[in-house]
């Protein structure tokens, strides 16, 4: 039997020794091994195979081989398809690295908010052109404009809600939403209101108008800045107390988008609070008065302001009376109280109860409307005294 380092005829007569070695070595570098040939991706068919019709001279062989019963890639080692794997393995890597990257630099993510600007406000005090009518809360309400107003939040309602170009219906409502919580917090809050809590409000502030709120609260001065009552509703606790909490309110709310990227919510709403004054001031027999506060605010929202449920405070008009003109009113409204007289007169009054937009005074100071006073009761009517017929004097009795 040929050893499979010899010639493939056999060795030649004659010839051995170190010429067979040197022809050993020879061909054994050319001569196939078993593993070669067991993973050859071709292989001939038998002599009996080729004799059928149409038969091929050789056939297909995997790339796996079977031999063995160990499969493995061609060559008889298993590292190959390990690598294969890893190799697939970091191209899915690759491919989920790329879309993600992509995907945060997608150029349709709508931009960031641009940075809130600064608050700006005009605060208006109205003085009194008639005398203070004072009384119990519930009577001055009914005999007020603020009769028929609603109690407290119920006052501020939502118009329809619809969706604009860039913004969702639901985002619309959320925008609407919390205009009316910094309503409810800066204007019928009972801590708020006396001066002994600022935070409700605070929290509902876009972080970039923090600054400026603190410094209100903190140093307030009347610049169209820093006024307190610019922010919120307070009362100087020196000056007047909330005599009821039942605060009277109505106005109107409307949310409309000004950019891609921001909502506007403007309110117009009047709170009517009766007031008494504070402990050591002189007071009325009929003790409480009315106080009423004209708010307009401007309140921006943005996608993260949304999300965040914080409201970007605009801008801020508001008047307020009765109070005296000499009354700086940055700091906390003074009410004129139950009794007090009439500090101006003058035809061009501003009446806080009006609907739509009311009269704007040019100046520092502008003058209560005598029709937002509370009209006094009319007198019981006297009985009218009765005729002679009817009472029988004077009359002769028939025949």
């Amino acid at each position: 039997m040929a050893m499979p380092g010899d010639p493939p005829n056999g060795t030649p007569e004659g010839a051995g020794g170190a010429d067979d070695e040197f022809r050993a070595d020879e061909y054994r570098s050319v001569v196939f091994d078993e593993d070669f040939v067991r993973a050859a991706r071709l292989q001939e068919f038998s002599a009996q195979e080729r004799m059928g019709e149409h038969a091929r001279a050789v056939r297909s062989r995997s790339i796996w081989s079977t031999g063995g019963g160990h499969p493995g890639p061609r060559g008889g080692s298993g590292g190959g398809a390990a690598r294969q794997g890893r190799i697939i393995v970091l191209c899915i890597a690759l491919a989920l690295a790329g879309a993600v990257y992509m995907g945060l630099r997608n150029p349709y993510v709508p931009p960031a908010g641009d940075p809130a600007g600064a608050m700006s406000s005009t605060v208006v005090p109205l003085a009194p052109s008639a005398p203070v009518p004072g009384g119990r809360p519930a009577d001055l309400y009914a005999q007020s404009p603020a009769a028929q107003y609603r109690i407290g939040a119920a006052g501020i309602t939502f118009p329809a809600v619809r969706r604009t170009r860039h913004f969702t219906e639901e985002q619309v409502q959320t925008a609407l939403t919390i205009a009316k919580d910094y309503l409810v917090q800066s204007s019928l809050d009972p801590d708020v209101l006396s001066g002994e809590a600022s935070r409700p409000v605070r929290v509902l502030l876009d972080p970039d108008q923090l600054t400026q709120f603190d410094q209100s609260m903190l140093v307030p001065a009347g610049n169209g800045r820093h006024a307190v009552t610019g922010w919120l509703v307070r009362f100087d606790p020196a000056t007047a107390v909330v005599a009821d909490t039942r605060v009277r309110v109505s106005g109107v709310i409307a949310a409309a988008e000004t950019a891609p990227n921001a909502l506007e919510v403007t309110s117009d709403h009047t709170f009517v609070y009766a007031v008494r004054p504070a402990t050591g001031q002189p007071a009325a027999a009929d003790g409480a008065s009315l106080f009423t506060v004209r708010r307009e605010l401007r309140m921006r929202f943005d996608r993260d302001d949304l999300t965040a449920r914080r409201a970007e405070l605009v801008s801020a008009y508001v008047m307020a009376g009765p109070q005296a003109c000499s009354a700086d009113p940055a700091a906390g409204f003074r009410p004129l109280t139950a009794g007090a007289g009439p500090t101006t007169t003058g035809p061009a009054a501003s009446d806080p109860y009006a609907s739509g937009s009311p009269r704007r005074t040019a100046g520092l100071c502008g003058v209560l409307a005598p029709t937002t006073a509370p009209e006094p009761p009319e007198p019981p009517q006297s009985p009218a005294p009765a005729s002679p017929a009817a009472s029988g004097q004077g009359v002769s009795p028939a025949p």
